[in-house]
This record gives C-alpha cells, sequence and structure tokens, in this order.
C-alpha cells in the first residue's frame, strides 16, 4: 500500500480539513450551483476534471490544511456519480421520490441485482496520491443515503438495498485504501433523518461498508450534517425548534461503532455542544465554517467554537472542519473560509501549546 509521507499518527494537533466538496472552476462547470453540468464534453473532459483536482488540491495546500482531499471534483453529486458506475441501476427509467423527507426529485430506479464490475474512484485517488505526500481523506456515500437517492423497483426493501450497496462501498474503499487513501469518509446525511432506520440496521450497513479497513491502516469517518444551504434544507431547519437534537439520537450508536471519526455541523447551527459529549472518545470533526452564507468567518470565530468544542471533545480528537460542502459557494469565498479555518485553528492550537 502506498503510504503518505505525512501519515495520521503525526498530525499536528487539531488537524483541520474539509467536510466535502469545493467549488468548481468556471471552465469545468457552471460555478456557484449545485450537481451543474460539464463544460467540457469528450476526451478533453477527464483531463480538464483532473486539472480541476490539482487546482483544488493547490487552494487546499496554500490555505494550510492538514487533511486534503479531492475536493469531488471529478464528481457532479455526492451520491449519484458513485452510483452511475453500479450494475442494475437504470437512469432513464426514474422517479420521483422525497429526498430525506425534505424535498421531491426525480431518481434513477433500482431495476436489477446491483454490483460493481470496476473501481468507481480509484484512479482519481491514485492521481491525487502522485500529487500530495499530505493526508488523504476520500468521501464516499453511505449507504443509507444511496437508497434514499434512488427508487427501488428490485429489492423493494430499503434494508436489503443498504446492505448489497454497503458491500459494494467496502470493494470500493479497500481499493482506495490501497491507492494511498488516508481517511475514508462516507456521507451519511440520512442518519439525521431516518432514525428508526438507523438503529434497526442503518448504523450496521455502515459498519459492514467499513469492514477491513482498519487492518489497512485506513481510518473511517461518517460526515452527518444538515445539508447544504439550499432553499429545502433552509427551510426544513426553521421547522426544528430553537434547538437541532438531531445527532442525540444517533451519537450513542455511533460511539459504540467501530468508525474512528464522528464529522458534524457546529458554526451557526443550533446543536448543542454538549451532545459531543456523547461521542466522547471519537476523534470528532467539528464543523466551524458555515457553507451555507458567503459570508467569511473571522480566525477568532472559528477558534471560539473550537474553544467551545473542546469541552467536550479531547485536545488530542478534535478536527477543525466545515459544516458540509463548499460547491455553490464561489471559489473566491471558499478560500477566505480555508483560511480563516486554519488560522482559527493555530490560535487555539498555540493556546494550548
Amino acid at each position: 500500500m502506498t503510504q503518505s509521507a505525512n501519515c495520521i499518527d503525526q498530525l499536528q494537533r487539531l488537524p483541520t480539513s474539509t467536510a466535502g466538496s469545493l467549488p468548481k472552476p468556471a471552465w469545468l462547470a457552471e460555478p456557484e450551483k449545485l450537481w451543474s453540468e460539464w463544460r467540457v464534453t469528450g476526451d478533453d473532459l477527464q483531463q480538464a476534471k483532473y486539472d480541476a483536482l490539482l487546482v483544488s488540491l493547490q487552494e487546499q495546500t496554500a490555505a494550510g490544511l492538514d487533511i486534503v482531499s479531492d475536493g469531488e471534483q471529478t464528481r457532479q453529486h455526492f451520491v449519484t456519480t458513485f452510483i452511475e458506475h453500479l450494475n442494475g441501476v437504470d437512469f432513464n427509467q426514474r422517479q420521483t421520490v422525497k429526498i430525506r423527507n425534505r424535498y421531491d426529485a426525480s431518481v434513477p430506479s433500482v431495476v436489477d441485482a446491483v454490483s460493481r464490475s470496476k473501481a468507481v474512484f480509484v484512479e482519481d485517488a491514485q492521481f491525487l496520491r502522485r500529487h500530495t505526500d499530505r493526508v488523504i481523506k476520500w468521501a464516499l456515500p453511505g449507504p443509507m443515503t444511496m437508497v434514499d437517492t434512488l427508487y427501488d423497483a428490485h429489492y423493494k426493501s430499503r434494508e436489503k438495498l443498504a446492505w448489497e450497496f454497503a458491500t459494494i462501498l467496502n470493494q470500493e474503499a479497500k481499493e482506495l485504501a490501497a491507492a494511498g487513501v488516508d481517511i475514508i469518509q462516507f456521507d451519511e446525511p440520512a442518519f439525521n433523518v431516518f432514525f428508526d432506520e438507523v438503529h434497526d440496521w442503518g448504523m450496521a450497513a455502515l459498519e459492514r461498508a467499513c469492514e477491513g479497513l482498519a487492518d489497512m491502516g485506513c481510518q473511517t469517518a461518517v460526515h452527518i450534517c444538515y445539508g447544504y444551504g439550499i432553499k429545502a434544507n433552509t427551510d426544513w431547519k426553521q421547522t426544528l425548534g430553537s434547538e437541532w437534537r438531531q445527532y442525540e439520537e444517533v451519537f450513542p450508536k455511533l460511539q459504540a461503532s467501530c468508525l474512528d471519526i464522528i464529522s458534524l455541523e457546529s458554526q451557526n447551527s443550533r446543536v448543542p455542544m454538549d451532545l459531543m459529549e456523547l461521542i466522547r472518545g471519537k476523534k470528532v470533526m467539528v464543523g466551524a465554517i458555515d457553507v451555507a452564507t458567503d459570508t467569511i468567518e473571522t480566525p477568532e470565530q472559528v477558534a471560539d467554537t473550537l474553544r467551545k468544542a473542546l469541552q467536550f471533545v479531547d485536545a488530542d480528537k478534535l478536527y477543525p472542519s466545515t459544516n458540509c460542502g463548499m460547491t455553490p459557494l464561489s471559489r473566491a469565498v471558499a478560500r477566505g473560509k480555508l483560511a480563516a479555518l486554519t488560522a482559527g485553528a493555530a490560535l487555539v492550537r498555540r493556546e494550548l501549546a
């Protein structure tokens, strides 16, 4: 297995990273828009994606992030881009379903047994590994969130489909680890909505997706947020009251799980900070950057969020991050937010020293 020169165990205290996507260059896709179409076609598209990946890597490196990613530059959607490469899903046979019980969307249909005939992101990860010696984190959709982004005309069971996806994700994750990825992050926003399913089978399916990765020296993370700053999500947040306590439903399960890192939303949210006590002992990616606003945080605002988190998270397990992905933001705003994140973490790092 390829190893990064700066392995996870050698990260400095309060290592910084993003929780998800970064804005794409305007020449690759329409800026400040979720899931926009590619502006490059044919044989030039793959090279354009890799050019954008290098730009994203450079911006993360320039900002001083300790843990870098591909910025999701080679994918249009954090779930369906992975699903596009699987057998058993028909993208021409679409149905309208309610995503996360919030908004209607036209989605592809599962029409046969799902399987993975080849790697999806491994070549992309190998490309990223060749261009950096920093710790790499790679995001994959979680099994429950994959199920919630499809119409199932074959299994007729969310649980059965989730277990099939968990097996497929485990295959992909192991190949990513072998390609030099240090942390595999599973995105599971559905964990903030379907609590009964999380307890009945969602947590077990996620752990199935993680099997064997620890033996390969690869750590695992789960990212659970309140979504991009789109209207459907902001409207939903308005219904949640003065305190957002959704994490309270799933954190005890996660604390007892094999997952190494729990990623959560904090900056400008109504999540009570003391809920982090429920995952004491885990590494915690604390969202200290709000991705639903163009306002760039000051380093002191970031530091204040981190100081509050330190009441409930051990200092050697606090990983400052963003609340979610930043695709809908301008590149200038995203750069400013990344700079604020690393500067704020540096303030608290000096205080701890």
